[in-house]
């Protein structure tokens, strides 16, 4: 990853971090906090995990090597929490580095000390979850999901936390209508989310289910899968047209790559029609208020 990339990820994080300061003299405060710049060292008893942390679930293996890491050099990066009470603290990001430093031997943590409200709680959690740990495509949709649904964020508001355009954004969420049995695939590594964002084209679900089979058990590129579709979209399309709509339509492989890229991108079958003077329209079909307003947040109008 870039270094352009990892500060418009930190720009997200730190931009929450000074909302939670803004809040502050609305919300009790026990005793004052310590500033942003500076950090101090608490003891590992005086900190209670994150009940909002969107992951349950560290791979030992992962933990044991950043231990192993902490040992040598110690914790570079302070973890981050609020003050609950005099002596008492709830983390606020930085759980794996929280746990790995006991596992270290350390008796104290260094940390920044903020005051943070439950929603920006979980607002922070989920967006230094995203940024900092190697998440698969479903754990990072349904992140999204959350932000948008819990903590009411829209996704131009969400875009400019994580750093990320509002397609990539909507090309995430978009994953989440699959079948269970297809995002349980990409959530274990067993598609990609190309595989993924190609499927979305299709309709039907069992015919989605079908192809995604067919993927697994013959171990399909991309590529592959997306002539696969290209072939079952022009079917469709073959099968309800008449014969005017037949002449008008263009054969070139071109104009059915663009057809399957654009169906994938925006989630719906979309229609691509050109005739020998390169003349023609796209259409975009919507099923419903809600979905209209999907499609222009992709075109951002």
């Amino acid at each position: 990853m870039s270094a352009k990339k990892r500060n418009a990820l930190g720009r997200g994080l730190g931009a929450l971090l000074e909302d939670s300061d803004k809040v502050a003299g609305k919300l009790p405060q026990p005793e004052k906090s310590v500033s942003s710049e500076s950090f101090t060292e608490i003891e590992h008893d005086q900190v209670e995990t994150n009940p909002f942390q969107p992951r349950n679930h560290f791979d030992q293996e992962a933990l044991e090597e950043l231990a192993e890491s902490i040992r040598v050099q110690g914790i570079i990066q302070p973890i981050t929490v609020r003050r609950v009470s005099e002596g008492s603290y709830q983390l606020i990001s930085g759980e794996r580095r929280y746990q790995a430093s006991k596992l270290a031997g350390l008796k104290k943590v260094p940390a920044y000390v903020r005051t943070a409200n439950d929603q920006q709680m979980l607002e922070m959690g989920l967006i230094e979850n995203i940024q900092r740990e190697n998440l698969n495509a479903i754990e990072i949709a349904l992140s999204y999901q959350r932000l948008i649904s819990e903590c009411e964020l829209k996704q131009e508001e969400l875009g400019d936390r994580v750093g990320k355009k509002r397609a990539t954004i909507n090309n995430y969420l978009r994953l989440l209508k699959l079948p269970p049995d297809i995002q349980a695939a990409v959530r274990d590594q067993k598609l990609s989310m190309g595989h993924a964002r190609t499927l979305i084209s299709i309709e039907d679900i069992d015919t989605q289910l079908s192809l995604f089979k067919k993927i697994i058990a013959e171990d399909l590129s991309v590529r592959k899968t997306e002539l696969l579709v290209r072939e079952l979209t022009s079917g469709d399309e073959k099968s309800a047209s008449t014969p005017s709509d037949t002449t008008s339509r263009s054969s070139s492989p071109e104009i059915q790559r663009l057809q399957t890229k654009l169906s994938s991108h925006f989630g719906t079958k979309i229609n691509v029609k050109s005739d020998q003077k390169h003349k023609g329209e796209i259409k975009i079909p919507f099923v419903s208020l809600e979905d209209l307003n999907r499609i222009l947040e992709i075109l951002e109008i």
